[in-house]
């Protein structure tokens, strides 16, 4: 019984993971981060940001106070693999690398993501640094991954497999709420997807938040973007993750991903939401109960996928 006790106490008194902060080379200035160290040797994955104010952890001044990223991080260095969170340029630590957060484009990100991946082959004497991307931030891994040197392999988890703009006619389709703005919407996404920006003066109070003066050069650039394309030419592996319960972007994203990149591997996991945790009810609400619960951990198939597929250990 003592030695049990023991056991258990040296067991609790075990230190965790080291964690770090980072920095990486930005523009004007540097580019921050969170790093756990699992140990000597340890696969290391970059975890990069979805859209909008999206900070390292996965949370957002908007209402998004989930932590996933922060909770993925956690349970890869439980499984043996490294990782660096960050901050997009322009905001929270990150705040010095830009003026003008809002003044980007996916390339920007793209060059800010090979400026971590050299900087974290240079801390830890790994030869590439596998790429996870949620949400927007998906595209931006793919992207990344056309210059593939120093680069293992690409996770996408919960990213569109659609321009945005098709993506955003369906969102605003699916919610009844929407029917009084309907029309300006559809008309300021196809401005933006011809490259033209949008008179404020002309959009319903509901939607200047969305198209934003500020935001719009970003969306036109987002938009011109099509992440199949991108699947199709992927010089390294990858591995698609989609949610069945995610009530942003639906699994006929994730399997155009897959239909035009054949040989990546596919993970449809049930039950699973946008922000990568268990659905806690039948319907939207309990998706969407998800995003602000920050006690619920990653689903445990989010962080199977991505360590079998990082290992080496997933089914071909």
């Amino acid at each position: 019984m003592i030695g049990a006790i023991l056991a258990m106490a040296l067991a609790a008194a075990a230190p965790g993971p080291a964690t770090a902060e980072v920095t990486a080379p930005g523009p004007q200035g540097p580019l921050a981060g969170t790093a756990i160290d699992a140990g000597p040797g340890a696969p290391v994955v970059l975890i990069v940001p979805g859209s909008g104010p999206t900070d390292r952890d996965g949370n957002n001044p908007l209402g998004v106070t989930a932590a996933p990223y922060r909770l993925l991080a956690e349970a890869l260095a439980a499984r043996g693999i490294s990782s660096v969170r960050i901050d997009k340029r322009g905001m929270f630590g990150s705040k010095a690398a830009v003026a003008d957060a809002n003044a980007v484009t996916v390339s920007d990100y793209s060059a800010d993501v090979h400026a971590w991946v050299a900087a974290i082959r240079a801390r830890s004497g790994v030869p590439c640094v596998w790429l996870i991307g949620h949400s927007e931030g998906g595209l931006v891994v793919l992207q990344s991954a056309q210059s593939a040197e120093g680069i293992c392999g690409v996770v996408t988890l919960a990213a569109a497999g659609r321009p945005l703009g098709d993506v955003m006619r369906d969102q605003f389709r699916a919610n009844p709420a929407n029917a009084p703005i309907l029309e300006p919407a559809l008309a300021a996404i196809e401005s933006l997807e011809y490259g033209n920006r949008v008179d404020p003066a002309d959009l319903p109070p509901a939607l200047l938040s969305v198209f934003a003066p500020q935001v719009q050069g970003f969306l036109i650039d987002l938009f011109a973007w099509d992440p199949r394309q991108l699947s199709a030419s992927s010089p390294v592996p990858l591995l698609i993750v989609q949610g069945d319960r995610d009530i942003q972007i639906g699994v006929s994203d994730a399997e155009g991903l897959k239909a035009a990149a054949p040989e990546a591997r596919l993970a449809v996991l049930p039950g699973v939401t946008h922000v990568l945790k268990l659905a806690t009810a039948p319907g939207f609400a309990g998706s969407l109960a998800t995003y602000s619960d920050p006690s619920l951990p990653v689903a445990p198939g989010v962080v199977d996928a991505v360590a079998d597929f990082v290992t080496g250990k997933a089914a071909p």
